[in-house]
């Protein structure tokens, strides 16, 4: 398993509705974390080429998506909630 970063910006007209539909998703995943919006970590076995079409079928044409694998070495945050700062340091 590897830690992936997933943001996206959904393109206008959007919905919370939109939003909903990609965060029950990500929500399926038993390992994840979501420190900001738009942006999520998950430990998977998935690829990010898996994620990106899995996730792309809750996304519009004019919707981004951007699908990374984290090394989990070089990382630092600000303000981040302790949940989330524990969720980091214990993948380190």
């Amino acid at each position: 398993m590897s830690v992936k970063i997933i943001s996206y910006d959904l393109g206008g007209p959007e919905t919370s509705g939109d939003y909903k539909k990609i965060g029950e998703y990500m929500r399926t995943f038993n390992t994840r974390c979501k420190p900001l919006e738009s942006f999520w970590m998950i430990d998977t076995d998935l690829t990010c080429a898996q994620l990106r079409d899995n996730i792309g079928r809750y996304l519009d044409d004019n919707d981004k998506l951007l699908v990374l694998r984290w090394d989990q070495v070089n990382w630092s945050s600000k303000c981040m909630s302790k949940d989330v700062n524990d969720w980091l340091q214990n993948r380190t």
